[in-house]
């Protein structure tokens, strides 16, 4: 028995492409023609305006051996529309048939990590929790979570997610616990008395009573212990979800219970992060917005044959440099073999973000951790805005 799945040998040898890949090696090899190649990965549009690129790792695990020159931008460069990001130099036969699974491999990683990053801009600090796995096939439902931490996700619920991350999985109670206990008071109790002490005591606090009755029942019951109640009422029974969350934080501070946060979840976007900003000061558990992100839509493109500058229309053709300032971040796009000075715009020091990351087959640097790649981000993205919406 297995899932409708394809495993890692099924995508390394190319039987995870489009056919015409396959017809177009099948013509190449009865011609007899092999020409080298110099290919870029690029998104000509971004509903954001601006993505994380995200995916890199798995995508030179499945070059690793394949006789290709490989350049990239870091994984979790935050980067602009029609910006290289990736390139492969090499015979085009040798590496066709892993156009499909290579674009599989960045364009959803890139659009989960891009929704989180926004989201996490959106929580000014507060915590952010990835809950979206339940909305994913669970055979990929660690790179979603590996995604949603690297763009910003300050923990992930899926066991296997955060075994992948190696950091210590996120979440609370479910509504079933509550319902299984009989009520909020004996789940919280049994929580409690079972689960190890260094996971904070969060109470569910929607499950058969109004809120703010339910907060006031768990307080009482586990007070200092109770670091915080989590809001998860659905769409149907929520009305004015601030006004909601304003009782039960004006009845929480009555009853003396000022240290215990309030932390919501349960269709939540980056607009309304936002909206309950003002009186959420726990976090957030953000779900199917980002697990479900918009996939960014990059493309491969042959910009050069045999040595010439050559590309299909709308395209520019010829190796490239992407060069970024280390001051103001200001950015540009330029041909390879164009020199290159300080900033233009603040006289700092410009960096070259595309750089050699397989030579020959062969990986020329070591993979950095996720929590390398998130602090990155998390660099950058103080730099960009919400002002497009995705």
């Amino acid at each position: 028995m297995s899932l409708f799945t394809a495993d890692f040998d099924d995508i390394r040898s190319g039987r995870v492409t489009d056919v015409y890949f396959e017809r177009t090696l099948k013509i190449l090899e009865a011609k007899g023609i092999r020409k080298n190649v110099r290919a870029e990965f690029a998104a000509k549009s971004l509903p954001s305006g601006w993505g994380v690129f995200t995916g890199l790792e798995e995508i030179l695990r499945l070059l690793d051996g394949f006789p290709v020159d490989v350049r990239a931008v870091p994984e979790g460069t935050v980067f602009r529309p029609s910006q290289p990001v990736l390139e492969i130099t090499g015979t085009y036969n040798d590496f066709c048939r892993l156009e499909t699974p290579i674009l599989g491999l960045m364009c959803q990683a890139s659009g989960v990590a891009t929704k989180a990053a926004r989201c996490r801009i959106a929580a000014e600090g507060r915590q952010l929790v990835s809950f979206g796995a339940r909305r994913m096939h669970p055979a990929i439902a660690p790179m979603v979570e590996r995604a949603a931490y690297v763009g910003g996700c300050d923990g992930v619920a899926l066991v296997k997610g955060a075994e992948l991350l190696e950091i210590p999985a996120a979440g609370t109670m479910p509504h079933a616990l509550v319902i299984l206990m009989g009520g909020l008071v004996p789940a919280a109790k049994a929580f409690d008395e079972v689960i190890e002490p260094e996971v904070g005591r969060v109470a569910l606090v929607d499950t058969f009573a109004d809120e703010r009755f339910e907060t006031l029942e768990a307080a009482r019951a586990l007070t200092d212990r109770l670091s915080a109640v989590r809001v998860d009422t659905p769409a149907s029974r929520r009305g004015n979800l601030r006004e909601i969350l304003e009782e039960i934080r004006w009845e929480l501070d009555r009853a003396g219970f000022p240290h215990v946060k309030l932390f919501v979840s349960g269709g939540l976007s980056e607009e309304k992060i936002l909206e309950l900003n003002p009186v959420v000061d726990g976090g957030y558990g953000v779900g199917t917005s980002v697990s479900a992100a918009a996939t960014i839509d990059f493309s491969m493109d042959i910009v050069e044959v045999d040595g010439e500058a050559v590309a299909k229309r709308g395209k520019h053709p010829g190796a490239k440099h992407l060069l970024r300032c280390r001051d103001c971040g200001a950015e540009r796009v330029i041909p390879m073999d164009r020199p290159y000075g300080d900033c233009a715009a603040c006289g700092g020091v410009v960096e070259q973000l595309l750089a050699s990351v397989i030579t020959g087959g062969e990986r020329t640097d070591d993979a950095p951790s996720a929590k390398e790649i998130r602090s990155y981000v998390l660099r950058q993205i103080h730099r960009v805005s919400l002002e497009s919406s995705s």
